[in-house]
């Protein structure tokens, strides 16, 4: 262009050879310079645009910019909000969301990446795929799908295992390698379904419900490789997640990588990563098992070795006893000792009748000389010395002497002038009656 601009949609000219110094070195721009010419040529010709899409990556970080990614079938755009534009929002934005949103196209240089700055969002409607997994995850959430409690335990020793997926691919034969090399006894059952496309969602469901119909197998697998969300739609569907939920079976969903996540994931009882994992997971090598049961079969054999051992010495240690050599002998001590015992016995229950006489007529000597009468008036002395003392003491003796008592609103004692409030109502309490007042104000004491 004549102005020196660089136009991108331009038919492009033959290139111009690049100047030359006089030292010979060809002319250059710096990376920082090319970055802020092609930023003024994004943002001088393009100007202000609409573009649709679909929110991902969503970011909202302190600061109160958004970040997020803006993508459809055929690209990606990144895509910022600054805090000002993003307070106008009238409500908050979420990954898969489907958006127009108004903006200029610009360069972030520190990065050299194009970017939209966002001025104005509007929704686009619902209807996106990442919409309808979060509308069915919340719709099966709300009717307890997902669960612990409802899920089923799988079988330690399965004999069968059943497994719907694509009879095309490596998924079928990596699962079946593997089982063949931990647990080659177990047999595998194998329903061919579609995993993608129109009619793959039914296909799976109808196997799901046809294993758990007949019940054949100790458990079920349903298992897909990896891919987009597009691809890997028919587990997010309504009528595979309800064929888990209703399965006799106790269920491994085995979908994608280990970053898919899909609805069959959530409602299946176990979720394994991918469907090698499931293989694993549901199959204990058989090696470790042969192992442990020689190792047990070991410990059982020391434990009945000792067992024997030790009986053997006890019935050795018994036989050496003299109660079974000469047993009239241990018999004659025992009846020796009874009759030792039996005379202790009478010896003490003769030792405590006397000592339980001494003491009943030690008591029956001190009350014969105890005047109860003159007791009871020592003690009615007592009770009328303390009785005046109380009255003496009581606040009905310091009304009489001319003192008074401040009851507040709730009837407690005014120890404080200034727990009263001025125009507050007080009670005054004399010797011979109650006099109700207001508090007009506080006089300080007199110095000292």
């Amino acid at each position: 262009m004549s102005d020196g601009t660089l136009d991108l949609w331009a038919v492009p000219e033959p290139p111009t050879p690049p100047s030359v110094k006089g030292s010979g070195e060809l002319a250059a721009l710096t990376v920082g310079q090319l970055t802020r010419r092609i930023r003024s040529v994004l943002e001088g010709q393009l100007g202000e645009v609409w573009v649709l899409g679909e929110i991902s990556n969503f970011r909202n970080p302190g600061s109160g910019h958004l970040y997020f990614t803006l993508k459809d079938e055929e690209g990606v755009l990144n895509a910022v909000m600054f805090r000002t534009d993003a307070a106008r929002l009238a409500a908050p934005l979420r990954d898969g969301q489907a958006v127009r949103l108004r903006g200029r196209i610009t360069v972030y240089e520190a990065r050299g990446q194009y970017q939209i700055q966002v001025a104005e969002v509007r929704a686009e409607g619902a209807g996106t795929l990442q919409e309808r997994f979060e509308a069915l995850k919340r719709k099966l959430l709300a009717e307890g799908l997902f669960e612990a409690e409802r899920k089923k335990e799988l079988p330690v020793f399965p004999e069968r295992v059943g497994i719907v997926t694509a009879l095309q691919g490596a998924v079928i034969q990596d699962f079946c390698r593997i089982l063949q090399r931990r647990a080659p006894g177990i047999r595998i059952f194998v329903r061919g379904v579609r995993v993608q496309g129109v009619g793959a969602a039914e296909e799976i469901a109808e196997a799901i419900g046809a294993f758990s119909e007949e019940n054949q197998v100790d458990l079920l697998v349903i298992a897909r490789g990896g891919g987009s969300l597009e691809d890997l739609w028919a587990f997010n569907e309504e009528i595979v997640a309800r064929a888990l939920a209703a399965s006799s079976l106790p269920t491994i969903s085995a979908v994608g990588h280990e970053t898919d996540f899909t609805i069959a994931d959530f409602v299946a009882d176990l979720r394994a990563p991918t469907p090698s994992a499931a293989a694993e997971l549901l199959s204990r090598d058989w090696a470790d098992w042969r192992a442990e049961v020689a190792g047990k079969g070991v410990r059982l054999e020391r434990a009945v070795r000792q067992r024997i051992a030790w009986d053997r010495e006890r019935w050795r240690s018994l036989q050496a006893n003299p109660i079974f050599r000469e047993p009239r002998r241990a018999v004659a001590r025992l009846g020796q000792r009874i009759d030792d015992l039996a005379e202790e016995l009478g010896k003490g229950l003769r030792r405590a009748v006397v000592q339980r006489r001494r003491e009943l007529e030690s008591v029956g000597a001190r009350w014969e000389n105890i005047d109860l009468r003159q007791a009871v008036a020592h003690r009615r002395e007592e009770i009328g010395h303390w009785e005046a003392r109380l009255r003496a003491l009581g606040p009905e003796a310091t009304l009489a002497r001319g003192y008074a008592l401040v009851l507040d609103e709730q009837g407690k004692p005014v120890r404080r002038a200034a727990a009263v409030k001025l125009r507050e109502k007080v009670a005054i309490r004399l010797a011979d009656g109650t006099l109700q007042a207001r508090v007009e104000g506080r006089v300080a004491p007199p110095a000292e």
